[in-house]
């Protein structure tokens, strides 16, 4: 086994006990924050709380939270003057918002209006960039997990898998820069 998929592995075991980056990582209310007015809850947060979520949920929660990923991880780039891991991510984020937005397609559902740059955490130091990073990805994996404890048809599940393996890959970047 490599050294990535066993520090993924050891992360998202100390998540499931509720313990991962409790110390050093701000609480959110200690970051910059932009929030709606509108609807505070979403993505990851909101696929969290709902229970009984029907396919259009998961769909709606997913774009949500992978149109926010993009939005906070191009603003970091543009903003901080960074490439590293971000330019690799923000391509593959603009690939899982198209796998989505595939999905809704094929299942003849309205995309709901969205925009990241809304609800987009604004932090000061690249420390926390990628604390936040490492936070969101972890949410993110929860997130297609409880998806993929539903019964789903074959192409969603294929898409949510591979969403949730991608979160994985982004998860060991920005802990590789915590180190």
């Amino acid at each position: 086994m490599n050294k990535k998929m066993i520090l993924c592995c050891m992360i998202l075991s100390a998540f499931s006990l509720g313990t991962v980056f409790s110390q050093g990582v701000k609480e959110e209310s200690e970051y910059n924050l932009t929030v709606s007015e509108k609807n505070d809850t979403f993505g990851s947060t909101a696929a969290k709380e709902k229970e009984n979520l029907s396919l259009e949920d998961m769909l709606r929660y997913a774009l949500e939270d992978e149109r926010l990923a993009l939005a906070e991880y191009e603003y970091i780039l543009n903003e901080f003057n960074v490439s590293r891991p971000f330019i690799n991510i923000i391509e593959a984020e603009k690939s899982h918002e198209q796998a989505l937005l595939n999905l809704y397609d094929s299942y003849d559902l309205v995309v709901e209006d969205f925009n990241g740059a809304d609800h987009i955490i604004l932090p000061d130091t690249l420390l926390e960039i990628y604390n936040i990073g490492v936070e969101a990805e972890i949410a993110n994996i929860a997130m297609y997990d409880k998806f993929l404890s539903y019964e789903l048809p074959n192409d969603v599940r294929v898409v949510f898998e591979s969403l949730k393996n991608g979160s994985i890959n982004h998860l060991a970047a920005f802990s590789k820069q915590i180190r």
